[in-house]
């Protein structure tokens, strides 16, 4: 069974959680995960301004997707930040270019889950997330998200991203703040119920 974890990263920060919801995904028998990043559209003199060079060049090895590794996947996990409470533009545009599978019914009952960033506490998160969502119903996939069977999301001894929408992160108005461990328990809880709910219906 193939999981494909499909994001983008800016700063580095979906970058770590998706590292994380690989983790969970490994945690289940026989689930193969593949890591893969959708293609940058802004240029490289763009992305030096804006501070985000050095901090690419971490996750620089991991190979660009096509729309056929959607095809090649039983389930796929898709990781974007927030931008005004709808996914980046990166991931809207590779998404745009699946037109071919939606007509041949490719992603028809393959388990779809999402996970996000921010940059503040309150700065769409959850919008995110259930936006994305219209996408992976259009595409007739099944919707996972992430169960109060986590209980971290519950947490108020500390903020915290998750929701039972999907796992996220608050990256900080300047990218400083890293994933939390809760954050990151989150992912990889994600990763996993995914995992599992998507080896079941592989198994039907």
């Amino acid at each position: 069974m193939k999981v494909l974890v499909l994001f983008y990263s800016m700063y580095g920060h979906i970058h770590r959680m998706a590292e994380a919801v690989a983790e969970g995904i490994r945690e289940v028998p026989g689930a193969e995960v593949l890591l893969r990043r959708v293609p940058e559209t802004l240029p490289a003199d763009v992305l030096e301004k804006m501070g985000a060079t050095e901090p690419q060049k971490a996750f620089a090895h991991i190979p660009v997707a096509t729309v056929d590794d959607l095809a090649a996947a039983d389930a796929v996990i898709f990781g974007t930040p927030t931008r005004f409470g709808n996914m980046c533009g990166q991931m809207r545009q590779f998404l745009d270019a699946t037109g071919g599978l939606w007509m041949k019914g490719t992603l028809v009952g393959k388990v779809g889950s999402v996970f996000t960033s921010s940059a503040t506490q309150h700065g769409g998160q959850e919008s995110t997330i259930l936006t994305f969502h219209t996408f992976l119903l259009h595409q007739g996939m099944v919707v996972v998200g992430l169960p109060y069977a986590f209980a971290g999301q519950m947490r108020n001894d500390e903020i915290t991203g998750g929701s039972p929408y999907g796992a996220s992160t608050i990256a900080g108005t300047q990218g400083e703040r890293q994933p939390t461990e809760n954050e990151l328990a989150a992912a990889r809880f994600q990763g996993k119920h995914a995992a599992t709910i998507a080896a079941r219906l592989v198994a039907a």
